[in-house]
């Protein structure tokens, strides 16, 4: 039963006991009139009861809503907090990173150029082989050098793969056609080059065979016993045959060294 309900019926109890108990000392409409206006006050105070306790649950509610949203929000700033002092030391260690890097890239500049110094003294050192192809690349590395929208990685990345190449001259054998000037008269010859061992050219007839003497820096003849095994040799590096032991010229360590 409502507060309504029990209300209402308190008041016709009322109203009843009253019209039993006073009914010939006043009119029944008076009576009647009395207990309505009793009735609708006491409604009113009710729905204004209601209406209150309504009110005050829905503000309950709300006051609940307000602390759980207080309470993620709380939860979202702290997180933002960690979030912000992680970046913040990130930053610094970015920072940090950057100004190494620039110390870094001083003190690699002046390596690259000294690498590329290095392998320009070794390679007019030496054997002659392919000189236009290796003066080439040096020219390229000399100019890779020079671009600045090139960074320290790309031409440390250039330099390197011009040493890979000069170092993988010393493990194989080559075969290729140039100019030699012999006792000042230059001809069209095939070059035989055995790692960094041996220079070696055969004339275009195969009758006439010579080498690169380190020794006096110069192009001799060799003899003709050796046309044999300089032609066997430019087979092998031409992959026209399997390879084999070659007798060819080669100075030992010591006659290089003086």
């Amino acid at each position: 039963m409502t507060h309504k309900t029990y209300l209402t019926w308190l008041l016709v109890w009322a109203c009843l006991s009253g019209w039993s108990g006073h009914v010939g000392a006043q009119p029944l409409e008076q009576l009647i009139e009395t207990q309505n206006a009793a009735v609708t006050e006491a409604i009113r105070s009710q729905d204004t009861i209601d209406a209150l306790a309504d009110e005050t649950q829905r503000m309950l509610s709300t006051y609940r809503n307000t602390i759980r949203q207080t309470e993620s929000l709380q939860v979202y700033v702290e997180q933002l907090d960690r979030l912000l002092d992680s970046q913040q030391k990130e930053a610094a260690s970015l920072e940090t990173q950057l100004q190494e890097i620039e110390v870094t890239q001083r003190d690699i500049v002046p390596l690259l150029v000294r690498m590329l110094d290095h392998l320009v003294q070794f390679v007019a050192l030496d054997l002659p082989f392919l000189p236009q192809e290796r003066q080439e690349r040096l020219n390229r590395l000399r100019n890779t050098f020079d671009q600045s929208d090139l960074t320290i990685t790309e031409k440390y990345r250039s330099i390197m793969e011009a040493y890979q190449i000069e170092t993988d001259y010393g493990r194989t054998i080559e075969g290729y056609r140039g100019a030699v000037n012999v006792d000042g008269q230059e001809r069209t010859v095939d070059f035989l080059r055995v790692g960094r061992l041996a220079l070696l050219y055969q004339s275009l007839d195969g009758q006439e065979v010579g080498h690169w003497n380190r020794l006096t820096q110069e192009w001799e003849p060799l003899p003709g016993s050796y046309q044999r095994a300089i032609n066997r040799g430019l087979q092998i590096a031409a992959k026209q045959s399997v390879p084999n032991l070659l007798l060819l010229p080669v100075p030992a360590p010591s006659e290089v060294t003086q």
